[in-house]
């Protein structure tokens, strides 16, 4: 018979050999992800797009759909106008008006009007007749209600899932300028940011912000950290910068352009900010950019003297624009690889990326908790079962969203030692790197 010390032990080995095998557990499903995406990395892609698609749709409650052909997602049911085109707009539509919804319907943003559709209108064909028939608006006329994601729709941004690390120190690592960003203030539109985060990590000393929904007691949920992680980003390039964090893309990482100008315009009247960063987007409907978006520019942006807005490209690996950072008004930012030596293989490019900035396994601060896997490689079929990992409070992450709050951390360092303001100082760094560009990818900016 055992003695009650005797059983201790046992119970301890048991538990030992427990954790043991979940250890060995969670390497398997590692070792399995990675063989899958060696394996077939254009398979893992695409269910990775169909994991995130379906994420946003049911975060929106069925609200929004896709459209296969452009490779966006839109709010169901309503068109964008500008303004002096809404009531020819209506009389063109005719019958597919939904007369009832649209005597209801509140203004949209400053200069766009939001016309409702029948429940059976096809999108995509309304707007092409009402753009392209018999007396027709014309191109940038109106437009879809387009939904911006820290995720894009064709592939995504972040370009994967963060994974878990033991360091301790952020890469790229802080600057050794401490006066860099003083005086000037970076507003993140976001998910948020970890209320701890700040008291863990040296360089997110009074980094402050709205608390991020997706950290939980009992479990990280998808997007948790990507906020907290930017903000970081930007603190190690400009340590005296005020950085705040809102929690405007909350639901499902994503949001209506709309809701998002509504959102910037309010960061403008309460934050007073030098920069923004923006690390969402979205492809559009004809490539013909964000309506909502360009009546933002026109009333209210254009309005508040020297602010940058700096916009992540994308993670499409493609040449399609991909908005706002495609807009003339922003400053748009591609990924160099790890090594910094080329653009990394899933940023987006072309002439409307302003310019390229290190955004491949970085690693930032990072809540902690247990996170559970929702995109290819880490779920079925390419692995047994979800994988499950335990953050400590760092990660590696990869993504245009990352690449650009180290641009904007170079704009606030710059701006803090010439007296620039923000869109000054951001002209003044692209300039720079176009003398320094290199060739196959174009202006490029590493940390200082």
């Amino acid at each position: 018979m055992l003695t009650h010390g005797g059983m201790m032990s046992f119970w301890q080995r048991w538990h030992r050999r427990r954790r043991r095998r979940e250890t060995l557990s969670a390497d398997a499903l590692r070792q399995a992800a990675a063989r899958a995406l060696a394996r077939d990395p254009d398979g893992v892609a695409a269910r990775r797009l169909r994991d995130q698609t379906k994420h946003i749709i049911e975060a929106f409650r069925g609200d929004v759909a896709e459209d296969p052909e452009g490779g966006y997602l839109y709010r169901k049911g309503w068109i964008l106008v500008r303004e002096e085109y809404a009531n020819r707009a209506s009389q063109l539509l005719g019958a597919r008006v939904d007369r009832e919804r649209e005597r209801d319907a509140a203004p949209a943003v400053a200069g766009i009007r939001r016309i409702p559709l029948m429940k059976d209108v096809e999108m995509r064909s309304a707007l092409d007749s009402l753009l392209d028939g018999a007396g027709g608006l014309g191109e940038g006329c109106a437009a879809p209600e387009h939904i911006l994601s820290i995720s894009d729709v064709v592939s995504r941004c972040p370009a994967v899932e963060p994974e878990p690390v033991e360091a301790t120190t952020p890469e790229p690592a802080p600057t050794f300028d401490s006066a860099a960003g003083h005086g000037v203030r970076v507003v993140v539109v976001d998910t948020g940011l970890d209320p701890d985060a700040p008291l863990k990590h040296r360089w997110l000393d009074q980094v402050e912000g709205e608390p991020d929904p997706a950290i939980t007691p009992d479990e990280l949920l998808k997007y948790a950290g990507h906020g907290t992680f930017i903000a970081g980003v930007v603190r190690c390039l400009a340590p005296r910068a005020e950085v705040f964090v809102t929690s405007a893309f909350w639901r499902g990482g994503a949001l209506a352009e709309t809701e998002v100008v509504r959102e910037l315009t309010r960061v403008l009247a309460t934050q007073s900010p030098d920069i923004i960063v923006l690390s969402a987007g979205t492809r559009t409907y004809r490539n013909s950019g964000l309506l909502a978006f360009d009546a933002f520019n026109r009333t209210v942006l254009s309005q508040h003297k020297g602010v940058a807005l700096v916009a992540a490209a994308g993670n499409d690996a493609s040449r399609v624009p991909f908005w706002p950072a495609a807009s003339p008004f922003s400053v748009s930012v591609g990924a160099l690889n790890e090594r910094w030596d080329g653009r990394a293989e899933f940023s987006n490019h072309g002439g409307w990326v302003d310019v390229y900035a290190p955004g491949e396994n970085l690693v930032n601060a990072f809540p902690v908790g247990t996170y559970t896997y929702q995109e290819a490689p880490n779920i079925p079929p390419d692995v047994p079962k979800p994988r499950i990992e335990a953050f400590t409070g760092m990660a590696r992450w990869s993504g245009t969203s990352f690449s650009t709050p180290l641009v904007a951390g170079l704009i606030a360092a710059r701006m803090s030692h010439t007296g620039e303001n923000g869109r000054t100082a951001a002209a003044a760094l692209i300039a720079d790197a176009q003398r320094a560009a290199r060739l196959g990818v174009g202006a490029v900016l590493h940390p200082r």
